[in-house]
């Protein structure tokens, strides 16, 4: 079981808006390479999102199920890897100070090679990975907006 987590400068508003956005996670969870469907209703529990997952050309589609989801708090998921099994992620905000969110993500396999063979290499290996993703959801967030900012201002000087 590996537990990151990561202090981004945006108001856990913010940082659930990238969350709620299925087709932003390829940009963020590592070796996600593109998003194939979203469901409609995503992140309601029950619906999933399909992407293809690896690395060079080793990929194999997986899938992504929403088990709990509390807006703006809390986003629990399970993501299916075929014959690699099955892991869940649970994705916590914690309103931190003004307009700051503390993102607390706990990952573990549930099933296959991953669940039987759990071992320090492989926790070690998830570590890395994880904390990659945070930061990348960091940057991500910050990203989002930024694009928010810029869609809400002047087109320019002498407009308005």
């Amino acid at each position: 079981m590996t537990v990151q987590n990561v202090l981004i400068d945006r108001d856990s508003r913010q940082v659930w808006q990238v969350l709620s956005d299925g087709r932003s996670y390829a940009d963020w969870v590592a070796g996600a390479q593109r998003i194939r469907d979203v469901d409609e209703s995503w992140p309601e529990p029950g619906s999933s999102l399909h992407y293809t997952f690896g690395a060079g050309g080793l990929t194999l589609d997986d899938v992504t199920t929403v088990r709990l989801m509390e807006p703006g708090r809390r986003l629990e998921l399970e993501a299916h890897a075929g014959r690699l099994g099955s892991a869940r992620v649970s994705i916590e905000l914690l309103p931190w100070g003004q307009g700051r969110t503390v993102v607390i993500m706990d990952e573990h396999p549930l099933t296959g090679p991953g669940a039987r063979w759990h071992s320090m290499p492989l926790e070690a290996a998830l570590r890395i990975r994880n904390r990659r993703m945070m930061r990348s959801l960091a940057d991500v967030v910050h990203r989002y907006d930024d694009a928010s900012a810029g869609a809400q201002s002047p087109a320019g000087p002498g407009s308005g």
